[in-house]
């Protein structure tokens, strides 16, 4: 694919046969290189002149490119992909990240009914409901590493069919919860099956897009984790917990028929030596009139070189390639956890209620639901635009100017109540701006990025290992937030967070890469220090 033909006759039918004969190669050429543009193909194309004597070389004119280029054009059929396929299948994976944001935001609207109102018949104190709430960290945290060998043995779409079980099991037994360990216990099974949708869904979906897609099909995890945030929110304040604890529990059911029908990712099957259903997988996704054999191909030389190349999985690790990209996905992890979040949403009912807006609580929570929801579904739209850096260097910096006002509005309120009395606005204001930025950059661009940086081989494990540290992090961010407070206080405490951002702002800046546009081949090469062209250039490049 990398010449164009030639002919070694005289007279005039071995000259139409070397025309036809350059025109076709033409066509392959144009449709290299609309290939790898899309799909990041390793083969780099060279344009060849053919002397009147038969011979090529690598030096052609200008004018010989030009007409050569324009014959490509002309000669050429486009090779058509379709993307709506994609954002079907990325929407139905993300069906359980939905059915995960209704574990995640169903602790707000029962805690009432469950703490004061004792609607399950037996006491439920505080400190239990902190249980309650932190349970289903630690299940994430200790599925995610052995997630990541299920993902490889069965494959994406069948694990993330299977844990619609624990899904199911955990709700039934939340639902008809007879003590405290019952409750605890059930938690910390949503937890399993919630914990594992974060490492497979965003692996799925970075495998089953293109590139120039694939940012804004990523994004769709976290947008639709907080839509089952502010959706159990809304049905948390129409329906007692026990009809919200069995909405909850269809949901599951439902993302389960929805997504048996969706493909399996290509990745995966070429890695099991499935290539006819890999085809098939692959024209589900791009469509029948896409020509599949340059992406299928290169699917086939990544597996190849991972196969000749295997080791176990410590000196895959120890790659440095993969040491990189680790470093870079537990950085983000980190920050995002650490940029203080879990207190902002724990302080927004106070900070409402100082600013005498005269809404109430479950209202509160609905509004900041709204908020979460918008700037997520705005991520979506400029991810692939704006691209990861600078979604993740913008929100870092007004993240850290957010917390940094609202730790002055509380320092200055534990000193002095009535010197803060006109300003309730800056809190509002300052917890507004903050969620919405989060949501913009720190919410969804790290998990968006833990399925672009790892090799097909390591990927799994790896992505469990982020997956892990990230709700690990949850939860002592959660258990240890009363402690910092009144070590602190709470200006001092928003004041650490703050100053935590600035320091992931600078992470971000120095050690995370720009994946926009690029393919998850050109990504390992950029991690690896290799900076290679592909696309067609007017001037000769060399076959790599």
């Amino acid at each position: 694919m990398s010449t164009a033909s030639s002919s070694n006759s005289s007279g005039d039918e071995p000259h139409k046969k070397k025309d036809d004969a350059s025109n076709e190669e033409s066509s392959h050429l144009l449709e290299a290189n609309e290939n790898g543009d899309k799909y990041g193909s390793r083969q780099a194309v060279k344009i060849i002149k053919v002397h009147p004597n038969g011979n090529e070389s690598a030096n052609a004119s200008p004018q010989d490119q030009e007409n050569l280029l324009g014959r490509m054009v002309h000669t050429s059929t486009e090779n058509r992909s379709r993307t709506l396929p994609q954002y079907v299948a990325a929407l139905a994976a993300a069906g359980g990240a939905f059915a995960a944001g209704t574990l995640l935001g169903w602790t707000s609207p029962a805690e009432t009914s469950i703490v004061k109102d004792d609607f399950y018949g037996f006491e439920v104190s505080d400190e239990s409901y902190s249980w309650v709430s932190s349970f289903m960290t630690l299940g994430a945290a200790c599925v995610c590493i052995p997630i990541g060998f299920l993902i490889n043995m069965i494959g994406r779409k069948w694990t993330m069919l299977l844990l619609v079980l624990p899904f199911v099991l955990g709700w039934a037994l939340l639902i008809w919860a007879q003590n405290v360990v019952m409750m605890f216990v059930a938690r910390f099974i949503l937890g399993i099956a919630g914990g594992a949708f974060c490492v497979t869904a965003p692996m799925y979906t970075g495998e089953i897009a293109q590139k120039d897609i694939r940012g804004t099909l990523g994004s769709f995890f976290q947008l639709m984790i907080t839509l089952g945030i502010l959706f159990v929110y809304g049905i948390g304040a129409g329906l007692d917990v026990f009809w919200m604890s069995v909405v909850c529990g269809i949901l599951p059911i439902i993302f389960g028929v929805i997504f048996f029908f969706m493909p399996e990712s290509p990745t995966y099957l070429v890695s099991k030596d499935r290539s006819e259903a890999a085809v098939k997988s692959i024209q589900w996704l791009r469509g029948k009139e896409y020509d599949y054999a340059p992406e299928l191909e290169e699917l086939h030389q990544t597996d190849r070189e991972i196969r000749e190349n295997k080791v176990n999985i410590m000196a895959a690790l120890g790659r440095p390639v993969t040491i990189k990209a680790l470093s870079i996905s537990l950085g983000l992890m980190f920050f995002q956890q650490l940029s203080g979040i879990n207190a902002v949403i724990f302080y927004s009912k106070a900070i409402f209620e100082d600013a005498k807006t005269d809404i109430d609580a479950s209202m509160s929570t609905i509004l900041i639901g709204v908020m979460q929801v918008v700037a997520t579904f705005v991520s979506t739209l400029v991810v692939d635009k704006l691209g990861r850096r600078i979604l993740l260097l913008a929100s870092g910096i007004v993240m850290a100017l957010s917390t940094t006002a609202i730790g002055v509005y509380f320092f200055l309120k534990e000193r002095n109540e009535d010197s803060v009395e006109n300003l309730g606005w800056l809190p509002v204001a300052s917890l507004c701006i903050f969620m919405i930025m989060f949501s913009i950059g720190y919410g969804p661009v790290p998990w968006l990025m833990m399925g672009e940086l790892f090799a097909t081989d390591i990927k799994g494990f790896a992505g469990s290992i982020a997956g892990t540290t990230n709700w690990v992090l949850a939860f002592v961010v959660t258990k240890t937030f009363k402690n910092l407070n009144d070590g602190l206080g709470s200006g001092g405490t928003f004041w650490l967070f703050a100053g935590v951002t600035v320091v992931g702002v600078i992470f971000v800046f120095f050690a995370v890469p720009e994946t926009k546009g690029k393919s998850l081949n050109e990504i390992q090469q950029e991690l690896a220090g290799h900076r290679n062209s592909l696309r067609v250039q007017p001037t000769n490049v060399a076959e790599k």
